[in-house]
């Protein structure tokens, strides 16, 4: 008799802890719909673009303030230019690699950090589709915020050479959702460091 009972305990113990599992794993699976929103609405617009502009083409839409201008970036986020191509390639690959890894080890609890990963998962999907259909990355958005001068200057053996920016790189909207979801990221980093390494069993 007690040992029927005590089996039957280990089952249901069973049952709970794989329903806790499946729980968890079904949560995760639905914050993944965020991701898959911000790839097509990244794509969709930018099947709008490519369909409707020429290469180089700018059109105003608030006066100079902000420009739909049409180009194809063979960079990577923002314009920065570190390398091919196919470093840009890998570094996509490695980064969706590093950040499924990293989301599917948090716990439901990490919510916003795990929001800002599907952000950040979403648009470095979307960039690396172009990068496979075109090699380059197609962005639009023009955009002419505050100007950057920074002076050159020399900082202990290090020569800076300065930098101006009168208007700010083309960009879209894998690279925007990938920014918001890095500063999401930092918040919470900021905000709970040592919850989010202990679940992340660091």
């Amino acid at each position: 008799m007690y040992r029927l009972q005590g089996k039957r305990r280990k089952e249901e113990g069973f049952r709970t802890i794989d329903e806790k599992n499946l729980d968890e794993l079904i949560k995760k699976y639905r914050l993944l719909i965020i991701s898959l929103l911000v790839i097509l609405s990244d794509q969709l617009s930018k099947t709008v673009v490519v369909h409707n502009f020429r290469i180089g083409e700018s059109t105003p839409v608030l006066g100079n303030f902000f420009r739909l201008t049409y180009i194809l970036n063979p960079g990577g986020v923002f314009g920065s230019k570190l390398g091919s191509q196919n470093f840009y390639t890998i570094i996509s690959v490695l980064a969706l690699i590093v950040t499924s890894w990293v989301f599917f080890k948090t716990k439901s609890t990490e919510s916003w950090f795990r929001i800002g990963l599907c952000m950040v998962l979403g648009g470095a999907v979307g960039n690396l589709i172009d990068r496979l259909r075109f090699g380059e990355v197609v962005d639009f958005l023009d955009f002419d915020f505050f100007n950057i001068n920074l002076p050159s200057s020399k900082i202990l053996f290090f020569n800076f050479p300065g930098f101006y920016l009168d208007r700010w790189p083309v960009f879209n909207l894998a690279d925007s959702f990938v920014l918001i979801g890095i500063v999401f990221i930092i918040a919470h980093l900021l905000k709970s460091p040592r919850n989010t390494s202990q679940n992340l069993g660091i």
